[in-house]
C-alpha cells in the first residue's frame, strides 16, 4: 500500500525552493488498517459459512472437512495453551 502524502511548497524570494511533506498520521493509518482487516476477516468468514452449509446441504463430506479446516481459524478463541 503506497503512502499518500500532502506536498508543500513554499517558495523564497531569495534562495532554493522549499518542499515539505507531511505524512498521514500514524493514528489514522493504524485506524483505517485495522478497520480493512476486520472488513476482510468478516467477509472471509461469511463466505466460508456459505461454503460449509452448502456442503452439508449436499452431503460433500470431503469438502467439508476441506473448509472446516480453513475455517477453525475464524472461530479459535485462545483455548490452545
Amino acid at each position: 500500500m503506497k503512502k499518500e502524502k500532502v506536498v508543500y511548497r513554499f517558495n523564497r524570494y531569495v534562495g532554493k525552493t522549499l518542499h515539505v511533506k507531511k505524512e498521514i498520521s500514524f493514528e489514522i493509518r493504524l485506524g483505517s488498517r485495522l478497520l480493512l482487516d476486520e472488513l476482510c476477516f468478516n467477509l472471509n468468514q461469511a463466505q466460508l459459512e456459505k461454503q460449509l452449509n452448502a456442503a452439508l446441504e449436499n452431503g460433500d463430506a470431503a469438502m467439508f472437512r476441506q473448509i472446516s479446516e480453513a475455517y477453525k481459524q475464524y472461530v479459535w478463541e485462545g483455548t490452545q495453551q
